[in-house]
């Protein structure tokens, strides 16, 4: 079947003639893998989200470059998830629909948020679900491989978890710290005062809603303009210090899982929730000593999968028609 796949694809790419004659290319391969191919189609459809970024973002005078060089490095990474799906297949490694289904229910239960919200977060990204479900897939399947592959290799011994400790010493000495949640309204730039006070009552009228219990997560994935809004607005631990005045002093004067009033800032509405807080001072090594053990083992295993994955190209038949 996969050598029909190629064949077909083949014939697509030979030139199709209209009846004015001119040659209409229909589709081709860029990239041959082993037995199976990566089309134009595919690697365009992938590079979407990237090129309309680069449109919205870049302002530099080489955007040419930048697009060429961001549409190759996605199809170096299109080849190697396909020479990781392979090797998975050939060890047996499958990852079903139902299996990627479950996970995505698993983290929007612990999120709290439904289904509904989360695509429209995603939407906000440029995503859709489909897309979603179709990197999950690739992420369970790349990390059970890795897991049998390259994680049972990978040893990290208590001298080592001793010496990151003794050299990161000052990562382990934190500031008084919260863990933040943030729905963000945005001031724009041409705002005047029927704007602002339109922007306030939606930020108190999703402050009644998430004081009667509505969800954080679903109401930020909805709302929020701020950082990690798809994450629930999840800011992670904030240190005194770094915040703007307005929205530090509410955050620090919180309760944890208490949720503020409407706070103003320079920058827009801000509501917080407090999920967690620490004390500064120094962390004894036994109770980082599981974080810092986690750390060294993903960076050893960042680098024994860029060898395998040298390794397994090397073996493999890769041809690029880029």
């Amino acid at each position: 079947m996969k050598k029909l796949r190629i064949l077909a694809l083949v014939l697509l790419a030979i030139p199709t003639f209209a009846l004015s004659g001119r040659a209409e290319v229909v589709d081709r391969i860029v990239a041959f893998v082993n037995d199976e191919v990566i089309t134009l189609v595919e690697l365009d459809t992938a590079f979407e989200t990237y090129r309309q970024k680069i449109e919205e973002s870049y302002k530099g005078p080489d955007k040419d470059r930048v697009m060429a060089q961001t549409r190759r490095s996605l199809l170096d990474r299109m080849i190697d998830t396909l020479l990781i799906e392979q090797e998975a297949r050939k060890s047996g490694i499958t990852v079903t629909d139902e299996e990627v289904m479950a996970s995505i229910r698993g983290m929007l239960a612990r999120r709290k948020m439904s289904q509904e919200a989360f695509q429209q977060a995603l939407a906000l990204e440029g995503k859709t679900l489909e897309t979603y479900k179709r990197e999950a897939k690739e992420t369970m399947m790349r990390t059970r491989l890795v897991r049998r592959e390259v994680r049972a290799k990978v040893m990290v011994t208590d001298e080592e978890i001793g010496e990151y400790y003794r050299l990161h010493r000052d990562s382990y000495e934190g500031s008084e710290a919260v863990r933040l949640k943030q729905i963000l309204l945005v001031f724009p730039k041409d705002m005047n005062d029927a704007v602002r006070e339109k922007l306030q009552a939606q930020a108190t009228d999703i402050g009644k809603r998430l004081k009667g219990g509505e969800s954080f997560d679903s109401l930020a994935a909805q709302f929020s303009q701020g950082p990690a809004a798809s994450s629930g607005g999840d800011l992670g631990f904030v240190e005194k210090g770094t915040m703007l005045p307005e929205v530090e002093k509410a955050a620090f004067s919180l309760s944890t899982s208490e949720i503020s009033d409407v706070i103003e800032s320079p920058v827009g509405f801000h509501i917080l929730q407090v999920t967690d807080r620490r004390g500064e001072g120094n962390k004894p090594i036994e109770t980082v000593r599981e974080e810092i053990k986690s750390r060294i083992e993903d960076e050893k295993i960042d680098k024994k999968l860029d060898s395998w994955l040298t390794e397994l190209r090397a073996k493999s038949h890769i041809e690029i028609k880029l």
